[in-house]
């Protein structure tokens, strides 16, 4: 899901770090000395390698990774990894140097062993790489981002689109998951980026299609807001940059900036912020009051609330086996801890999860165990220094010769709305007993206040552990956010401003991103969707050219592996990030280890999932949970 809806925490985002300026006001170049080279350019060149991947690319054209038996499949999987890793990673700033920038501070014996609140430090020789203002990168050449013009972002209409090919009639459930993934996916996105409020003194106006009703004619979407450190019209490929840090490091719960970190901690034994009843403490002032930002809603505020308490019991943990520790040692390695648990969920319980297919599965699950397993690591913790044999957990840190950013390809295939319900079933734990149907506006926005005084929390788990999120295709985007009342009181189209974003960010569209991550791109409509009526609609829409289909439009409307909510396409994407997110991040590698964690947390990590999560802080929900192998699977519905 996109930032537009998901944009904001809560916490308030402090401004993304400017450009330093000299004595007359001139912006300053971010270092005055270069840092050492990007390690892991060399990566697996050997001529095995070389023909391993060789061979993985064509079995993967002519028959697909998802068509083979499992030793098949991960193989081909491993060699198409490997060229992603190769080729599929840019740093926009070898062609558009960086001015002013984020900047680290000194560092500090503390940024040794602890996570910093901006981002800065995790690599130690390259302090700045992924902090919180920092750009994001390309999985694609920099000479294959678009330069987009005005006619080219209203080609064709994004306003036909959404209405067209977007608007859900009826309702498509995805019905290998429960409604908590949903949730689950914007509280993860939270923590991995944003590229902000848009830019109000620049529009994109899209004038309406005939007949259509919006509130204004044209249609108004802020731009994208710009990269500080460069004006818009320079040249080269578009660049923007992240107002949260690039790190899977929980700034979702924790914040990029020290001002958000102070708004939620407690002072206390290591621990956040949380009403006597535990709930999250809502400021009065409403420039801080975060049910107020657009993207608030009781899902996201459900998860931050579990995961603050879990914060809060990790430490409790801590102070019970080390009670010589401060206030501020017990948060820093209970934040390592929540962390580190937060990915390790999203790695082996949600992913697999949405995509279910069996090789994805299991390669997923290895992503952290290793094809060793989870017996073993449990048991034995690595019994080598291989990713592949006992996971990424642990083994050495790799960039493959790119510094380590989130990217703007990553970004936009996760622009994934669908998975929103419009009307959410409101149940009981007492026997299964109906609350009331409640629609999304009723659930948003601060209306969260009356929700968590209405409803309890385990009621709320429940009510989603027992519903279908919407399946990731055409004609299923959620209605409410066609026309999405921001608490602003702002209207927006979000799925025109998901279709304006990544076409102004110079993503290709659908058949020419395939093609840069080597794939064959559909030659006609009837190759895109075995649904003729609808690959009829989408030619209809697009002139007739199948190179002009949007990104998005072309994720939700190919044929997906078995067991996959999402498409193949964007799994290349995920084949090639998710791993990466782990390999950089040398709290996920190199320090994932005693001494920085210490040996009761990194039990804490290995012990844990999603389900003793929410076990350990609502016993209750043990019966609708009954048998479960994940927390994101349909949970059985509990009757008398």
């Amino acid at each position: 899901m996109s930032t537009e809806i998901s944009g904001s925490t809560n916490v308030t985002r402090a401004a993304v770090p400017q450009p330093r300026a000299d004595a007359d006001g001139h912006p300053n170049v971010r270092k005055a000395t270069p840092e050492p080279p990007i390690p892991g350019a060399d990566y697996r060149t050997s001529l095995f390698w070389r023909l391993f991947d060789r061979a993985a690319r064509s079995v993967d054209s002519a028959v697909g990774w998802d068509k083979l038996k499992l030793p098949g499949g991960l193989a081909v999987l491993i060699g198409v990894r490997n060229i992603y890793r190769q080729k599929n990673l840019f740093d926009p700033s070898t062609q558009v140097p960086v001015v002013g920038g984020p900047t680290a501070p000194p560092r500090t014996p503390e940024h040794l062993v602890s996570r910093s609140v901006d981002g800065s430090y995790n690599d130690l020789e390259h302090p700045s790489m992924g902090m919180a203002g920092a750009r994001f990168g390309r999985n694609i050449p920099l000479d294959a981002v678009l330069t987009v013009t005005r006619d080219e972002l209203m080609e064709p209409n994004p306003r036909e689109v959404s209405r067209r090919l977007l608007t859900r009639d009826p309702f498509l459930p995805a019905t290998s998951v429960n409604t908590l993934a949903a949730a689950w996916l914007q509280f993860m996105i939270h923590d991995w980026f944003t590229h902000g409020e848009g830019d109000t003194s620049r529009l994109v106006d899209i004038p309406l299609p005939p007949g259509d009703d919006w509130h204004e004619n044209p249609m108004r979407i802020p731009r994208i807001k710009g990269d500080p450190s460069r004006p818009a019209s320079a040249d080269g490929p578009i660049t923007s940059v992240n107002d949260v840090t690039h790190w899977w490091d929980g700034s979702s719960l924790y914040g990029s900036s020290l001002e958000e970190q102070k708004m939620v901690r407690s002072g206390t034994d290591g621990k956040l912020r949380l009403t006597e009843d535990g709930q999250l403490p809502i400021p009065e002032d409403p420039a801080r009051d975060f049910t107020m930002r657009p993207g608030w809603w009781t899902g996201m505020g459900m998860l931050i609330t579990l995961f603050v308490r879990e914060h809060n019991a990790v430490c409790d943990r801590l102070r019970t086996e080390y009670p010589q520790w401060d206030d501020e040692e017990l948060f820093q390695r209970a934040r390592l801890v929540v962390a580190a648990l937060l990915a390790k969920i999203h790695t082996a319980e949600w992913t697999p999860a949405v995509i279910s297919h069996p090789t994805t599965v299991y390669a997923l699950r290895a992503n952290w165990f290793g094809v060793a397993g989870e017996q073993i690591a449990k048991n034995f913790g690595r019994i080598s220094g291989s990713e592949v044999i006992s996971g990424i957990p642990g083994a050495a840190t790799e960039h493959y010769g790119v510094p380590f950013a989130l990217t703007e390809e990553f970004t936009s295939v996760y622009r994934m709305h669908p998975l929103l319900p419009d009307d959410f079933d409101l149940r009981s734990l007492d026997g299964d007993t109906p609350l009331g149907p409640a629609i999304f506006r009723e659930l948003s926005g601060p209306k969260f206040k009356e929700v968590i005084k209405t409803y309890r929390l385990d009621d709320l788990f429940y009510s989603f552990g027992t519903t279908h999120p919407g399946a990731i295709v055409l004609r299923n985007y959620p209605k409410f956010l066609q026309a999405y009342e921001r608490p602003d009181g702002k209207v927006i189209d979000l799925a025109s401003t998901d279709l304006v974003r990544v076409r102004e960010l110079g993503v290709p569209r659908y058949c020419g991103f395939r093609r840069q991550l080597h794939m064959a791109a559909p030659a006609t409509f009837a190759d895109l969707t075995d649904d003729a009526a609808l690959a009829a609609e989408i030619s209809d829409v697009y002139g007739g050219d199948i190179e002009k289909v949007d990104l998005m439009v072309g994720l939700f409307a190919e044929k997906r592996p078995t067991g996959f909510a999402f498409s193949d396409t964007a799994f290349r994407i995920f084949i090639l990030m998710a791993s990466r997110r782990l390999n950089s991040d040398r709290f996920f590698t190199a320090d994932f280890r005693p001494e920085i964690y210490s040996p009761v947390g990194l039990q804490w990590v290995r012990d844990n999932d999603m389900r003793t999560v929410l076990l350990r802080h609502f016993p209750e929900l043990r019966p609708a949970m009954r048998g479960l192998d994940n927390a994101f699977a349909p949970w059985k519905r509990v009757t008398e």
